[in-house]
């Protein structure tokens, strides 16, 4: 059963927190049922204003889990008390520590070059016994019909029960979408910069300033030339939106 949703400016985000994704994602895999997750915060949802396939993309997801405080804030303001932020690279690490005693197997798809296998090599030695059956650093051109082909083919053979997709936003969710079908795994989660991060190629925010929304702060910080326009662009019209919103100008539904 799908966990309820809380409609943000027409992006449903599930109502979960930690270990409620654990217990869904789980589930799939022992049913060997098909779905993808997108970890989403306030850029994916304000990309999906601009872009109706991608909205389209994340309602249609098995999961969009609130990878942001303001997400997180808006779902318990809308009477969902329980939730809490589903970080990716947080996602990532209690997935993998499950993953030991029930043997499932995982394939890390993304990342410059050389990304995958570091990430690999730092979760196996965080988590022995980690089953890691297969990574791919795709180049940053398109793939041709071919290399796509031949990439999906590797990664079935590969049989993994979940496939980390790190390309950040949009474009880990397009692929998600357009390549859920083609592939056996039950589970694709995209992550975005979670691969850089637990590699430590990326500093992460400190946790005092993540459960204060301030994680955003701490990343322009690091990167200004990169997100100036994401986080001093978007998030004032985050927060406009959903003024619309709760006075009742501007509605979107999901």
């Amino acid at each position: 059963m799908r966990p309820p949703r809380v409609n943000i400016l027409g992006v449903g985000i599930s109502a979960i927190n930690m270990e409620m994704a654990l217990t869904v994602i789980e589930g799939w895999i022992e049913r060997r049922e098909p779905h993808y997750v997108c970890v989403t915060g306030v850029h994916g949802v304000m990309e999906s204003q601009r872009d109706e396939g991608l909205r389209r993309i994340h309602n249609q997801a098995g999961l969009v889990t609130p990878d942001g405080m303001p997400l997180v804030w808006l779902s318990r303001l809308k009477g969902y008390r329980h939730v809490d932020r589903v970080y990716g690279p947080d996602l990532m690490l209690a997935l993998c520590e499950h993953s030991v005693s029930r043997g499932y197997r995982h394939f890390f798809y993304g990342g410059a070059e050389g990304v995958p296998e570091q990430l690999s090599e730092v979760l196996q030695k965080r988590f022995p016994g980690l089953q890691v059956v297969g990574t791919y650093s795709p180049p940053f051109r398109p793939l041709t019909p071919e290399e796509d082909e031949a990439v999906v083919q590797v990664i079935n053979k590969a049989n993994p029960d979940i496939i980390w997709v790190g390309l950040s936003t949009p474009k880990q969710e397009r692929w998600m979408a357009e390549h859920r079908a083609r592939l056996n795994a039950p589970v694709l989660i995209g992550v975005g910069a979670a691969f850089d991060f637990l590699t430590g190629r990326k500093p992460q925010a400190p946790r005092w300033m993540q459960r204060a929304g301030l994680e955003w702060l701490f990343r322009l910080l690091t990167e200004p030339r990169r997100l100036w326009r994401r986080y001093l662009i978007n998030n004032p019209l985050f927060v406009a939106l959903v003024v619309l919103e709760a006075m009742g100008v501007r509605k979107m539904t999901e």
